[in-house]
């Protein structure tokens, strides 16, 4: 089954890299180099499944960006997946907290199992 994902993320060389390994496998792939952009889209798209979502960005951080999604009422269905390279354990409380499905550490994960993790989570909280 093809899955709509949202790759948010400032690093355009790590967009464009996961970005090619979801189409890859036949999946619609949008990339935002920032949460600006990201919230304007939610606001005038259907949601995504899932949105890949970095936390060290300029202008919002991906905490602001997730806090904004919770409190406007945005992409209700979709399951946000932390991808980033912060790892400690308050980022991951606080990710869970505002209820992020997922979290993944960037340095920690190949393409691959960033993809297959995706894919795991859609999957069984569909």
């Amino acid at each position: 089954m093809a899955y709509r994902i949202y790759l948010i993320d400032d690093d355009r060389f790590l967009l464009d890299m996961y970005a090619v390994k979801f189409r890859a496998q036949g999946h619609e792939v949008t990339a935002f180099s920032g949460g600006k952009d990201l919230l304007a889209a939610l606001k005038e798209k259907p949601a995504p499944d899932a949105m890949l979502l970095d936390i060290v960005m300029p202008e919002m951080d991906g905490f602001e960006i997730l806090s904004s999604i919770r409190k406007d009422g945005l992409a209700k269905t979709t399951k946000v997946i932390i991808l980033s390279n912060q790892g400690q354990d308050s980022d991951i409380e606080k990710a869970k907290e505002l209820g992020a499905a997922g979290y993944i550490i960037k340095a920690s994960a190949i393409p691959s199992e960033v993809y297959a993790e995706t894919i795991s989570i859609i999957e069984k909280q569909a």
